[in-house]
């Protein structure tokens, strides 16, 4: 079935153009395609001759996978129209752009008189090792010279961070800082009719509306190609203008019609969108041929007749006759230009299909993570300069200050991203209530008074959107370091962290990369406090995306060292990392008795920074069993080390691991050699991605042949109250925990 549409939508092209009669006369190239138009004789061949290449690349795609040579078979078949905003942007216009954006593409690429896009197209579609772009990592439309960053699946989750790119591109210019795109660049974003109705790209909408409202330019171009469908659900006719059509904030353009009136419509969405900074709406109306891809049964849920009515609105069809009746193009030379293509992509193929593969894990995952070592940690070491601390802080430069309430752990966090902010002109802090309020507890507290509000300010109340604008700013050069206000929260915009930030550098071979620290507070033990969505123990999420680096303090002077750590290899080797602040310990400033201050400690000065796997271990000499804890857990450990030697005579060291992802697994085996036993406390889920079960695991595959065991919180939510105490990890099962793995007495002698 598919393959005969394919054909009949082939033949009905080349029979178009065979019986169309020739012009009754013929323009120039400059001439208007018609009059009145800015679209010229000239470019309209030049777009037909685009949409052809996007056409036959089409088709090539399903005889390669036929052939079993290839690997993707989403098409633009239907939608080339869109080679007009290819055509109308600039090179260095961003563009994030949805799967059917291929007559885009070829548009764009012309602009560019190095890139080939038939070739590139075909690189990425067998998976090739030199597909420019992701290099065989996945299919996407992506091109580093023409700023047009890899997006993967697409259905909207790309529309946050487009916006959060205008924003940051518009917020860059007001702080004076450099970016890689010129002052009137705009942003395009373009997606179907059926994912405007995702969470994600209504969130993205609303965040470049909102902004604008509050007078913040957003120069993006959101283009919806409408065909009508969501794979085999329809969109309601008008919907998309019922959508968006009145709302105020957002100028919505309708670009229907012939080539040169879509044209004109899409110049004047540019236009406005670039003299105005403020964000447009285009709707395009397109036709889906061929199904959602080649596996795609369109005929079980669409009958013949729907099939062949959409074949009959085919815009090549259509633009092939304006171009003859106009006079721009005679019959027989666009006919030769379909052949002509058609043989050049076929020829193309088969030098594609022989171009190497990706074969080794190392190959495949080289720019997933990448850490060079020397220079994070040359990032993370530097200091700003003793008179602008001076003039920062007067005479409370924090280390030192010998006030004890200066010292908790929310005033180390403080007074390191009070340092980092002053030597990093191109950092930011945002998120709700950073700004005046100082955050929910207090973190962040003067820092807006101290930068002013163009780099410390208050978002909206929505985690997607917070995320969107992060990596926005990190692709254009800057620092961001967004805030969550809870763990719990961030499960709402899970896949920004995970399908888009963390994925950038990995589909674009490390061409585009997103750095960014999120700071989010989280985990338990606020003695029953706020239940649930205040006491989130669950980092499995987190942990589960590949290349996140998520760190996490148990103490003011590591959180100080491990955040400038972060923030060195985020800029130094464009890393998204996550900084998960133990709530319980904000304020924390005892450890074993009340009154004791031994949760105090002094502020480490500019230059102390702690990388990846670098662990911290208490307790000196030989030792009975070592503890492997971190956050909430490290402390709990300490106090039940404590308890153990002095009730019974059980020495234990103490690990803090500092990083949950990458784990430091050779401290751990390290130290669980050295003393023989080892206990794991996680004070997060036992089974819902804690880090007991990999370490554990660790151990063993690597030959660890003494006793080991785990205490972990149980797989629950929080509740409210003091129930909250019989789901969470406790002193005294870390105390029973070792008296169980040393058998009741100690294993060396007392």
């Amino acid at each position: 079935m598919l393959e005969r549409r394919v054909e009949a939508v082939e033949a009905a092209l080349d029979e178009a153009l065979r019986s169309l009669p020739p012009p009754a006369h013929r323009l120039s190239p400059e001439d208007p395609l018609v009059p009145g138009s800015g679209l010229t004789a000239g470019r309209a061949v030049e777009l037909f001759e685009d949409q052809v290449r996007s056409r036959v690349l089409d088709v090539v795609a399903r005889e390669l996978k036929q052939q079993n040579l290839g690997y993707y078979t989403i098409s633009s078949a239907g939608h080339e129209q869109n080679a007009v905003v290819g055509a109308l942007l600039r090179p260095n216009d961003p563009c994030f752009l949805h799967y059917r954006s291929g007559g885009l593409m070829m548009a764009r690429a012309r602009q560019h008189p190095g890139c080939d896009p038939i070739m590139d197209t075909l690189l990425s579609l067998v998976a090739s090792a030199d597909d420019p772009i992701a290099q065989g990592r996945h299919k996407v439309w992506g091109n580093r010279a023409l700023w047009v960053p890899p997006q993967t699946s697409t259905i909207a989750s790309h529309v946050p961070k487009a916006t959060g790119t205008a924003f940051a591109h518009a917020r860059a210019r007001r702080l004076g800082l450099p970016t890689p795109l010129p002052d009137d660049a705009i942003v395009c974003c373009s997606f179907g009719d059926a994912s405007v109705n995702h969470a994600s790209a209504l969130a993205g909408i609303n965040a470049a509306r909102y902004s604008h409202r509050r007078g913040s330019p957003v120069p993006i171009l959101f283009l919806c190609e409408d065909n009508g469908l969501g794979i085999s659900v329809d969109t309601p006719r008008g919907w998309i203008r019922c959508m968006f059509g009145d709302l105020p904030h957002l100028r919505y353009i309708e670009a229907d019609g012939e080539i040169d009136q879509i044209w004109d419509a899409v110049a004047g969405a540019v236009r406005v969108c670039r003299e105005t900074r403020t964000p447009v709406f285009v709707r395009l109306p397109t036709v889906r041929l061929w199904g959602h891809a080649g596996s795609d049964v369109e005929s079980g849920y669409r009958t013949l007749e729907q099939i062949r009515s959409d074949e009959q609105r085919d815009p090549l069809v259509r633009n092939a006759r304006r171009l003859v009746t106009t006079g721009a193009g005679a019959p027989e030379d666009l006919l030769a230009l379909v052949e002509g293509t058609r043989s050049r992509v076929r020829e193309t193929a088969k030098e594609a299909a022989s171009r190497p593969k990706l074969v080794t894990r190392a190959d495949v995952m080289a720019p997933l993570a990448p850490c060079d070592e020397a220079s994070a940690r040359a990032e993370a070491s530097g200091a700003p300069a003793a008179e602008a601390r001076t003039a920062l802080f007067g005479e409370d430069i924090p280390e030192r200050v010998t006030t004890p309430a200066r010292r908790t752990l929310a005033a180390h966090i403080n007074a390191a991203l009070r340092d980092e902010l002053l030597r990093r002109p191109e950092m930011l802090v945002f998120g709700e209530d950073v700004g005046r309020k100082g955050g929910v507890y207090h973190v962040t507290a003067g820092l807006q008074q101290a930068f002013g509000s163009g780099r410390v300010f208050d978002t909206l109340l929505d985690e997607t959107t917070i995320l969107g604008v992060a990596q926005g700013a990190g692709l254009l050069g800057m620092l961001p370091v967004p805030e969550i206000q809870y763990l719990a929260y961030v499960h709402n915009a899970l896949d920004q962290l995970r399908g888009e930030a963390a994925s950038l550098s990995f589909f674009s071979s490390g061409q585009f990369t997103n750095p960014m620290v999120v700071r989010v507070a989280g985990l338990a033990y606020q003695k029953g406090f706020g239940g649930h969505f205040h006491n989130d123990n669950s980092v499995g999420a987190l942990r589960d995306i590949p290349g996140l680096l998520l760190a996490a303090p148990s103490r003011g002077d590591d959180a100080a060292r491990l955040l400038r750590g972060l923030l060195g290899v985020a800029k130094a080797n464009g890393r998204v990392g996550c900084f998960l602040e133990p709530i319980a310990l904000y304020h924390e400033k005892d450890l074993y008795e009340p009154g004791d201050g031994g949760w105090l400690f002094d502020y480490p000065p500019p230059g102390a920074a702690l990388l990846p796997g670098e662990v911290r271990i208490y307790g000196q000499g030989d030792a009975d069993l070592v503890i492997v804890s971190y956050a909430n857990g490290l402390r709990l450990s300490l106090r039940a080390a404590r308890r153990l030697e002095a009730d019974h005579g059980v020495r234990a060291r103490v690990l803090d691991l500092r990083w949950l992802s990458p784990l430091p697994f050779e401290a751990v085996r390290f130290y669980a050699e050295a003393c023989g036993r080892v206990l794991i406390a996680d004070e997060c889920r036992a089974t819902g991605g804690g880090i007991a079960e990999a370490l554990l695991s660790d151990l063993i595959e690597h030959g660890y042949g003494g006793p080991a065991a785990s205490v972990r919180a149980a797989d629950s939510y929080v509740p409210l109250g003091p129930a909250a105490a019989t789901v969470l990890l406790s002193e005294d099962d870390i105390v029973r925990g070792a008296l169980d793995l040393a058998g009741g007495q100690p294993a060396s002698p007392a």
